[in-house]
């Protein structure tokens, strides 16, 4: 590996750990669980990761989770908004990943024909 390669390297981990360290307005979970993943769930994350890193979304975390007992529904994906109730988004493909940053995490309005719960 060369140095260029390592300073490469070290310029995204500080990247990241500071987007880590800072104020985040919105998280995004994606279920990871067999059955997310089985029904498109990696694609779901990187269309989310992707969409964000290119809107420059700096106050939006994306983490994964395990199986939420909603198969049927899957991939899932919750957007939790401090004092807000949350989200539950179900059967979130990459391109509805795309529409819901769009829609709700940058203009506030969740993408209602995709909502499978909200919890208080």
């Amino acid at each position: 590996m060369k140095l260029e390669d390592l300073k490469k390297i070290r310029e995204k981990t500080e990247k990241d750990m500071l987007l880590r360290a800072a104020k985040t307005r919105l998280k995004v979970v994606v279920g990871m669980g067999t059955s997310g993943i089985a029904a498109g769930a990696r694609e779901t994350l990187k269309a989310f990761l992707d969409e964000i890193e290119k809107r420059s979304l700096r106050d939006v975390i994306v983490t994964q989770a395990g199986e939420r007992g909603l198969s049927s529904h899957e991939p899932i994906v919750t957007v939790v908004e401090e004092g807000k109730p949350s989200v539950v988004y179900g059967n979130v493909s990459a391109e509805v990943a795309r529409r819901i940053v769009a829609e709700h995490l940058v203009n506030g309005n969740p993408v209602s024909e995709f909502i499978i719960e909200v919890k208080e």
